[in-house]
């Protein structure tokens, strides 16, 4: 289940940014770190043979999470559709070969500090995503640009990673450390972010009140 969520949480920050043909809000160094990501995190989760969904996750997941950052482009940073597609498609491809590169390199040795040196570095990149989506957040005072659906399937997401380590013979540290990150860092976005659509429809509520008694 928590592959599963991972594997589609920005399907609705995707859809989100499509329909309204922006994403305003929404950092583009957030998705670009967490697409980063997928690369130590899918070398680590094939070094360490987890589950097969847990191989799969970080694939899906760095592959949405640079499409997001593509919308980014096109939308908002006034790249051409060619150029934001070329550039987000060449970084996948880059992630791609260096990912394969060090699966084959570090496996024959099974070099145990290298494998979760890409297991920390996987928890320094999703924490360090965070922090320009929270500046984002500062800078305009209020959540914008960022789907509830997306956190909430996020914050799902750790949860069912955390529970499905807890089944295995020995549990990942560090692959737990990663996952725990997510939990309260979503935790936090979406509690702003429902705080925000509360606000907004609380004053729409009073406009209408206001011009009916008018």
């Amino acid at each position: 289940m928590g592959a599963v969520c991972w594997s589609g949480q920005l399907l609705p920050q995707i859809w989100k940014s499509w329909r309204e043909k922006s994403t305003a809000g929404l950092s583009p160094f957030l998705v670009l770190l967490w697409g980063l990501a997928g690369l130590p995190l899918g070398a680590y989760a094939i070094l360490q043979n987890l589950s097969i969904p847990l191989v799969c996750q970080p694939q899906l997941f760095g592959f949405l999470a640079l499409f997001s950052w593509g919308q980014c482009l096109y939308y908002d940073k006034g790249k051409s559709h060619l150029v934001a597609i070329m550039i987000a498609g060449s970084v996948m491809l880059v992630i791609g070969g260096l990912e394969a590169g060090i699966v084959f390199a570090v496996r024959p040795s099974m070099n145990q500090r290298a494998i979760d040196f890409f297991g920390i570095f996987t928890s320094v990149l999703i924490a360090a995503g965070l922090l320009p989506q929270y500046y984002e957040i500062f800078k305009g005072k209020e959540v914008v640009g960022i789907s509830i659906p997306f956190i909430a399937i996020d914050w799902l997401g750790g949860i069912f990673s955390l529970i499905s380590l807890v089944f295995r013979p020995e549990f990942d540290i560090i692959a737990g450390v990663a996952y725990s990150l997510v939990i309260p860092s979503s935790s936090t976005l979406s509690r702003e972010g429902v705080g925000e659509q509360k606000l907004k429809a609380t004053q729409i509520r009073f406009r209408r009140r206001d011009q009916s008694q008018r």
